[in-house]
């Protein structure tokens, strides 16, 4: 039975931003100060229900809401309407370092920022070597935190905030702090957390790091919700968005001189074995299956020597496959007006388990891209296991004799 823990209901919030630069404009336009004023919303009717023990990031691009939410849920800000409910010890890392004062020793801004977290002495002074093995700051933690490098700071301001013992931990933006063995460090530390059944509520800007830490994404832009899904699907969804951006600014650019247009209509995939569907890909298929990209393409008009580039990707956008009908096929697309319907097959893909995406592009015989679909499908590989990575192989040893 799953327990709720964090419940938000219609949430509002918005800022107030000042357009007078400096004090003295202030002061001068006093009394028409809400002339100079303009209010942001950023967030608008959130709503979302987080249960025990779920990983769950919050992904969106800049200025989407996502720190907003995360420190309204944390009760650091308080919501203009709408309700935000949690149940057990909530422990924030919004801002590493906050309570540190630089002329104190390490030693007394752990005790003094563990304090702020919410740790009692005694349960400091039980964490403490802890807290100083897992900073790596050793023999400097009697020195003022004024000369610790930024590297250092940082460390231990997360070795005292990850020993909190929270229930709720809601983390912005510090998974990837420090060095190399640190970062590894901290993302250890959050997988012992999921072990221990812990809730994990993180706002971050790398695919990777949601692929690999969270149960389920939630995608803000402008404030408002608009994915709630499994992680593929929700990265999906916001790197189609990035990439929607990125193509209609390139098309328009490089399209204002191209007298041709067209329009990929329609897009799904199958493989060759008939493989199970379900609610998040296209296609589930075990390694080596033929993948069938069954495309649609609508030409007002006709398009000489036209081209079809099919790419297969991950969530990190990552290339794995490519395959281009001018370049590396020779294929000569027939060029006529009206609807074109045919099927690409990708035979014997020999992907790692994993999972994909598909990017289709048409563009014309000046390489000017006339239609782009990131993300036009999605397929799963699933198999035995018999390796890792993103290619799949049947291992074999042969013992030879002496």
């Amino acid at each position: 039975m799953s327990v709720e823990v964090v419940r938000v209901t219609d949430v509002n919030k918005s800022f107030t931003i000042q357009k007078q630069k400096s004090l003295k404009e202030r002061l001068v336009n006093h009394r028409a100060g809400k002339l100079h004023e303009e209010t942001f919303a950023a967030l608008k009717d959130i709503s979302l229900t987080i249960n025990l023990g779920e990983s769950v990031g919050l992904i969106g691009p800049n200025g989407s809401g996502k720190s907003t939410l995360l420190k309204i849920i944390g009760g650091i800000l308080s919501p203009d309407s709408g309700q935000v409910l949690t149940r057990g010890r909530v422990a924030a890392l919004l801002e590493l370092g906050a309570g540190f004062h630089p002329d104190l020793s390490g030693r007394e801004n752990t005790f003094l920022n563990a304090s702020v977290l919410g740790l009692t002495r005694t349960e400091t002074e039980r964490h403490f070597d802890e807290i100083v093995e897992f900073s790596g700051i050793g023999d400097f933690i009697d020195t003022q935190v004024k000369f610790y490098s930024s590297g250092m700071y940082v460390r231990l301001a997360f070795a005292v905030a990850v020993h909190v013992d929270p229930d709720i931990l809601l983390v912005d933006e510090v998974l990837a702090v420090g060095d190399e063995p640190f970062q590894k460090k901290c993302m250890d530390k959050i997988h012992s957390f999921q072990e221990e059944g812990r809730t994990i509520i993180f706002v971050s800007h790398s695919p990777g790091q949601v692929a690999d830490i969270c149960d389920r994404a939630i995608v803000l832009e402008k404030g408002a919700l608009v994915e709630d899904s499994t992680p593929i699907v929700a990265l999906g969804r916001l790197r189609r968005d990035y990439q929607q951006v990125i193509a209609a600014e390139r098309t328009e650019q490089e399209t204002t001189s191209s007298p041709h247009t067209a329009e990929i209509s329609r897009i799904y995939l199958t493989d060759s074995l008939n493989s199970r569907h379900d609610s998040d890909f296209q296609v589930v298929m075990p390694p080596g299956s033929d993948l069938m990209i069954h495309c649609e393409v609508q030409f007002p008009a006709a398009v000489p020597d036209w081209a079809l580039n099919i790419a297969i990707e991950n969530f990190l956008g990552q290339v794995f496959v490519e395959a281009d009908t001018r370049s590396t096929l020779a294929w000569t697309m027939p060029s006529q007006a009206g609807t074109l319907r045919f099927i690409v097959t990708l035979p014997n893909l020999q992907l790692g388990e994993g999972d994909y995406s598909v990017r289709v592009t048409v563009r014309d015989d000046q390489d000017r891209t006339l239609d782009m679909l990131p993300q036009a499908g999605y397929f799963a590989v699933r198999g035995f296991k018999h390796v890792s990575g993103p290619v799949y192989c049947e291992p074999a040893v042969k013992f030879l004799s002496e």
